[in-house]
């Protein structure tokens, strides 16, 4: 074992080639049962503790295929053990090609959408003293990331008051969904509400106002970072047969939904300076929605809308002069005109409401979108997506725009079998064309570091790559 640990890797030439650090924006803590329920006990005691298994891994309410295999095992059972001991895992750092890593929790991805909200507030808050213990003696090379519950607003800054303010912690995974029964169905059905689900986001149109948390998130120097997946549930991802089918593309959904939400409610206008991470999904359908949205603010911004669209400046008169001359008694000039009264498409409006979608941005011209959305927005990326390379991509951006894509391991899941091979199949775009080394720079490194310290400039004091951050910042 100690020779596998020590032997060279191709992943530590290409780093010492490079020149530049190499920050993991997305690894994972792979938590032993055991434990977490050690931590539960001391929090909230052994009654809490007898329920909370049942609670966090309840069976869904859809027959959909779960993840299965979905650990590193055989050959590779070092690298299991390295994602559930983070001293083997800092160890091991350097012949994975990497500096520093940024770690989050396995268990939250099920945590955060627990319903009961003493198994949920209690959950996190063992996670995460779990987690400050744990990482205390490797803070140079890694840092855990908090879980932090959003099913209210109070409960977040609560959580993340204890986690950033008594832990000492600096990163947090956000719940972006609130997961319950509808409404309708727990009010005169409540046998039937663990049968459905609804989803409620976090910005736009939510329960809540989320606000003050994002106020929070700014006042302690947090960024957020959100590790939503959607796999099952009501919609169109619910194999009962393929895990496959229902992980294609799950991670993207979840954050194309947050992203939508964040940027349609005016919370990067509102917040500026706060940065939101949406890892592990890619940064494909990212692009694909910056460019989409400018697209439909020229076809929908309130301005286009009345002088194009408003069905009030039909010249009625002549559309029935075109069905006389063109309808062939078919389609007459009445049937032509009273389309026009009919709500939806070409038609009058059904009530009233705010017509203009994009008024939460307060903006005047396409060019402020690029701002309040290529600057807060960084897409987590695993190092063999080819699709990475869009990001950096100026021809197919609006505005030549490079969006913030950054290396996000997944170390310590199934698809990643062997931890030294993320630093070369990331290069792989390097030596393919698809990125160049400043891409690959801005990837690997400046990317990751820009979204830490924009508001916590000290993110990476006391860790082995200081100096190297610091030259970003003097830059």
């Amino acid at each position: 074992m100690d020779a596998k640990i020590g032997a060279p890797t191709r992943a530590a030439e290409i780093r010492i080639s490079i020149g530049h650090p190499v920050i993991d924006g997305d690894g994972h803590l792979v938590e032993a049962p055991a434990t977490i329920l050690d931590y539960v006990k001391q929090v909230a005691g052994p009654d809490v503790a007898a329920r909370y298994n049942d609670a966090v891994r309840r069976p869904g309410f859809n027959k959909v295929r779960g993840a299965f295999w979905g650990m590193p095992s055989g050959p590779h059972s070092l690298d299991r053990a390295t994602a559930m001991l983070p001293k083997l895992y800092a160890e091991r750092l350097e012949a994975a090609g990497i500096d520093y890593g940024v770690m989050y929790s396995t268990e939250l991805l099920r945590l955060m959408h627990v319903r009961n909200d003493e198994i949920r507030q209690v959950g996190h808050r063992a996670l995460n003293t779990m987690l400050a213990d744990i990482f205390a003696e490797v803070g140079e090379r890694l840092t855990p990331s908090a879980g932090i519950p959003m099913y209210s607003p109070e409960e977040a800054i609560a959580e993340l008051d204890f986690a950033v303010g008594e832990l000492g912690l600096k990163a947090a995974t956000f719940g972006t969904e609130v997961r319950i029964a509808p409404p309708e169905l727990a009010s005169e059905a409540p046998e039937l509400a663990d049968r459905m689900e609804k989803i409620y986001p976090v910005a736009l149109d939510a329960l809540h106002d989320y606000d003050p948390v994002w106020q929070k998130c700014l006042d302690l120097g947090v960024a957020v970072a959100c590790h939503t997946g959607d796999r099952g549930g009501m919609g169109r991802r619910a194999s009962p047969t393929n895990y496959v089918f229902n992980h294609l593309g799950c991670f993207a959904e979840s954050g194309d939904y947050f992203a939508r939400c964040l940027f349609m409610d005016g919370v990067t206008r509102r917040f500026p300076g706060l940065n939101f991470a949406f890892l592990e999904g890619g940064v494909g359908w990212a692009a694909q929605l910056y460019n989409d949205i400018f697209e439909h603010w020229e076809k929908r911004n309130i301005d286009v809308l009345h002088a194009n669209l408003d069905p009030g400046q039909l010249d009625l008169e002549l559309m029935a002069e075109m069905a006389r001359q063109y309808g062939g008694g078919i389609i007459t000039p009445e049937a032509v005109a009273g389309q026009s009264k009919r709500p939806g498409m070409g038609g009058v409006l059904a009530e009233a409401f705010e017509m203009d979608d994009f008024k939460a941005l307060q903006i005047e011209s396409e060019g402020e979108i690029a701002g309040l959305f290529v600057e807060p927005f960084y897409f987590g990326c695993e190092a063999d997506d080819r699709m990475n390379g869009v990001a950096f991509d100026t021809r197919l951006n609006h505005k030549g725009a490079k969006l913030k894509a950054m290396f996000g391991s997944d170390i310590g899941h199934w698809d990643v079998m062997d931890m030294n091979d993320c630093v070369p199949d990331a290069y792989k775009l390097v030596e393919d064309g698809i990125m160049n080394e400043d891409d690959f720079r801005a990837f690997m490194f400046e990317n990751p570091a820009s979204f830490f310290t924009t508001g916590n400039p000290d993110f990476f004091k006391g860790t082995v790559i200081e100096a190297e951050v610091a030259k970003l910042g003097a830059g």
